[in-house]
């Protein structure tokens, strides 16, 4: 076993990560719509280009979220991070103001997120010995049969 970060430290860092990534993939997606005059094989390559740092802060941020929080819990976090990431380019860049409609509707993406990541247990696997990790999915199978 290697060295595992405090909670606290690797919960920012995916955070952190997921925020840049999505940042990347914004500007891949949407930046090229205020250049219509450019041919759509410049849209894609130009799009393409801009999205490759993204995959190189992704992988990344799942790689230290993983454990901490189950691959669900990142993908919800990643979704609402990827929302709010959109807001503010939309507003800031393609002058786009939210409407009361998606303000409630981005709301409750965060109470989604808010009740998925309340289930931390994959914080418990950090706590648990290597024979009880082993032990515990056969304990669940049993009470669940």
């Amino acid at each position: 076993m290697g060295f595992s970060p405090p909670v606290e430290k690797s919960f920012m860092q995916t955070v952190l990560l997921l925020i840049l990534s999505n940042t990347f993939m914004t500007v891949a997606w949407y930046g090229h719509l205020k250049f219509r005059e450019a041919s759509m094989l410049i849209a894609i390559v130009a799009s393409w280009m801009i999205a490759l740092p993204e995959y190189a802060l992704q992988v990344p941020a799942n790689r230290i979220g993983y454990g901490k929080f189950s691959a669900t819990q990142l993908k919800i976090l990643q979704e609402v991070i990827s929302i709010s990431v959109f807001l503010i380019f939309a507003y800031w860049y393609l002058k786009e103001s939210p409407t009361w409609q998606t303000g409630l509707a981005f709301l409750l993406i965060i109470a989604a997120v808010a009740l998925a990541i309340s289930d931390r247990s994959p914080l418990q696997r950090e706590t648990m010995s290597d024979s009880e990790m082993m032990i515990a999915p056969q304990a669940n199978r049993s009470v669940s049969q």
